[in-house]
């Protein structure tokens, strides 16, 4: 089954409004001629109805980087699945590493949030992959397994048709390491696996699974011609439009 490669950002807690504005106004004419892989970027809560905003009659997609699981209520600080989608968000990840290392969350946690999600109408994109040390106790397998299978628990095929997985090895994220192809490719077959496990080979044929871990312009040519790798999640070399671009063009 032929799955259109998405290319994502997550620009973290980087750029005010004005930065982000500018910066996606920027990526928006840049990737006018891109029509073989989607386009998605995910600035700050702020910044998501102003970008939308400059991003509407363009091929870039917008995505939060985090939501609440709740619709509403005394959550002082958390912004719910609703809000982001009236912003203008059509993704949101959910699960990244950061989220789990820096604020504690759990994959019950998480599944909360994926259930969230797609009650909205939101794409989620679930963040799994290993710790360094996790990776020195052979647990490469391990835990990207649970965090699949405890993040989508109580979730069906149906409510999970726009679901994409995203394999970030935490030891490679903004350290400047990128797993090797054959890591990359060893971790997204048993991913795929697994979904075909979970429910059903022809879902898991559906299923994107990008990457995220340190990828540049020097990198994603090589794990893009894998076969079980469906696109990015890309961190600080996306906040640049001229470099992101270079990384969304990668089969030119």
């Amino acid at each position: 089954m032929s799955r259109i490669p998405l290319i994502a950002g997550n620009w973290k807690m980087y750029k005010t409004v004005p930065e982000a504005v500018e910066t996606a106004e920027k990526l928006a004419a840049l990737c006018q001629s891109i029509h073989s892989v989607e386009v998605m970027i995910a600035p700050n809560f702020l910044a998501i109805h102003p970008v939308a905003a400059v991003c509407k009659n363009s091929p870039v997609k917008i995505g939060a980087q985090n939501l609440y699981f709740e619709k509403q209520g005394a959550f002082t600080g958390e912004v719910s699945a609703g809000m982001i989608k009236a912003a203008g968000a059509e993704y949101v990840i959910i699960g990244h590493s950061e989220r789990r290392q820096l604020f504690g969350e759990s994959d019950s946690f998480v599944a909360k949030k994926i259930k969230s999600a797609i009650g909205c109408g939101l794409k989620p994109i679930l963040c799994v992959g290993e710790t360094e040390a996790q990776r020195d106790e052979e647990k490469t397998f391990q835990v990207p397994d649970k965090q699949v299978s405890d993040g989508l628990k109580g979730c069906g095929s149906d409510e999970l048709k726009d679901l994409v997985l995203a394999y970030e090895p935490v030891w490679a994220i903004g350290t400047g390491k990128s797993a090797t192809t054959d890591q990359v490719n060893t971790v997204h077959q048993y991913l795929r696996s697994l979904t075909a496990k979970l429910y059903s080979t022809t879902f898991a044929d559906q299923v994107r699974i990008l990457y995220g871990g340190s990828v540049k312009p020097e990198n994603v040519s090589a794990l893009m011609d894998l076969k079980d790798v469906d696109g990015a999640l890309v961190g600080g070399a996306s906040l640049e439009a001229d470099t992101f671009i270079n990384i969304i063009r990668f089969d030119t």
